[in-house]
C-alpha cells in the first residue's frame, strides 16, 4: 500500500517535532475523560498520510488498514477516526502552521489567488441539499473568468509564499467577491509584498492595506484603465506559483475531479475532433453495453479499438484511432 506505514511513522514524528505545548506526553490534548490509546497526533498523522498518497476514501482507507493490525495494534475504528478528526481539525491546523513558519517564515512576498469549487451543475443547483440548515454555509452562484463560465459551488481563497507553502486559506460562499479576502490578510500580515491577479484590483483597498498594515498590493492594470502601468515580468513569473499550487491540489490530492481520456485530451475536445455521437444510459444499460462493445470490439491481439469515459452525465466512446465514419461505431440499447 505505498509503504503507507513508513510514510505514516515519518509524518507522525514530524507531527511531535511541531506540536510542542499542544499535547501532553502521550501525544494528546489534555482534557478529562478516558485517555485514547490511538493519540491525537495519531489521528492527525493518518488523516495527512492519506491525503498524501491521494487515498480520498474513508471506506477504501480502512479496507487496506485492515491488513496492517500488526504494526498498528491500537488502530480505531472509522467512525472514532471520523469524529475524532473533526476534532483535531483546530490541533491539524496550528501545526500547519508552524510547519509553514519553518519552511518559508522569514517570507516576505505573497500571493494570493482564487479557486472555484463546483459542487454541482448549475442545472441541479436546485436539487443540491448542502446548506439547507444553514443558510451561511449554504453555496452559491458564482463566475470564474480564468475559465469563462459559471458555476455553482464555493470559492477557495489561498495565500502562499514565493516557494509554494500555503501560509493562510479559507473558503466561501462562491458569490462572495475575492477582494473581501484581503480584509483577513491585514489582520495577520504585515510590512509585506502581496502580488495579485486583476480581481484584487482596487485603489481604495490597496491604500488601506498600505496605511493599516504596511502592506503593498500589485496587481496588473486593466487594458482599458487611466493611467495604467506594465506589470513587470517578475511578477508575473512568481504569481504561477500559486497556479501550480492550485493544480497540485487538483492532481496530486483530487480536490477537483477532472474526467480524462487515455490519450490526455479533455472529453469536449475528443468528441468534438472525431464527431461522435453520445448515448444518455441508465446504469443498467451502460453495464450491458459495455458488454456488448468488449465482444464486439476486441481484435486478434485482444486489444480494444474504443475506450470509454462518463462525462456530464452522458456515456461517451472515443476511439483510440480516427474512426471511419461509414461504418457505425455500435448500436444504441434501446
Amino acid at each position: 500500500m505505498y509503504n503507507f506505514c513508513a510514510k505514516f511513522r515519518q509524518i507522525l514524528d514530524i507531527c511531535k517535532r511541531h506540536s510542542e505545548n499542544l499535547v501532553n506526553s502521550l501525544g494528546n490534548v489534555p482534557r478529562v475523560g478516558v485517555v485514547p490509546r490511538f493519540s491525537d497526533l495519531e489521528v492527525i498523522a493518518l488523516g495527512l498520510t492519506a491525503e498524501a498518497l491521494g487515498i480520498d476514501s474513508e471506506n477504501y482507507l480502512f479496507h487496506r488498514l485492515s491488513q496492517y493490525g500488526d504494526e498498528m495494534p491500537n488502530l480505531i475504528s472509522r467512525r472514532q477516526y471520523n469524529d475524532r478528526r473533526k476534532l483535531t481539525a483546530g490541533l491539524c491546523e496550528e501545526i500547519r502552521k508552524r510547519i509553514a513558519e519553518e519552511i518559508d517564515g522569514g517570507e516576505d512576498c505573497f500571493i494570493v489567488d482564487s479557486k472555484p469549487i463546483e459542487v454541482c451543475k448549475p442545472a441541479r443547483s436546485k436539487r443540491c441539499a448542502m446548506g439547507r440548515g444553514d443558510i451561511d454555509r449554504a453555496p452559491s452562484y458564482g463566475y470564474c473568468a480564468s475559465q469563462r463560465k459559471f458555476y455553482y459551488g464555493y470559492k477557495l481563497h489561498g495565500l502562499t509564499g514565493t516557494s509554494g507553502v500555503f501560509h493562510s486559506y479559507d473558503i466561501t460562499a462562491a458569490s462572495v467577491h475575492d477582494i473581501n479576502y484581503l480584509n483577513d490578510i491585514k489582520l495577520e500580515y504585515h510590512d509585506c509584498g502581496i502580488i495579485g491577479d486583476k480581481g484584487y484590483l482596487s485603489a481604495e483597498v490597496q491604500l488601506d492595506l498600505f496605511e493599516t498594515a504596511n502592506i503593498r498590493l500589485e496587481t496588473p492594470s486593466r487594458s482599458n484603465q487611466k493611467n495604467a502601468k506594465p506589470f513587470p515580468t517578475t511578477f508575473r513569473k512568481v504569481r504561477k506559483r500559486i497556479e501550480t499550487n492550485f493544480s497540485q491540489l487538483c492532481d496530486q490530492f483530487l480536490f477537483v475531479r477532472t474526467p480524462r481520456t487515455w490519450t490526455g485530451c479533455s472529453p469536449e475536445s475528443s468528441v468534438k475532433s472525431a464527431r461522435l455521437p453520445c448515448y444518455n444510459t441508465s446504469t443498467k444499460q451502460t453495464t450491458n453495453l459495455l458488454a456488448k462493445l468488449n465482444m464486439r470490439y476486441f481484435n486478434s491481439a485482444n486489444e480494444f479499438y474504443y475506450f470509454f469515459i462518463i462525462f456530464d452525465g452522458l456515456f461517451w466512446i472515443i476511439p483510440n484511432s480516427p474512426p471511419n465514419l461509414n461504418e457505425p461505431l455500435f448500436v444504441p440499447l434501446i
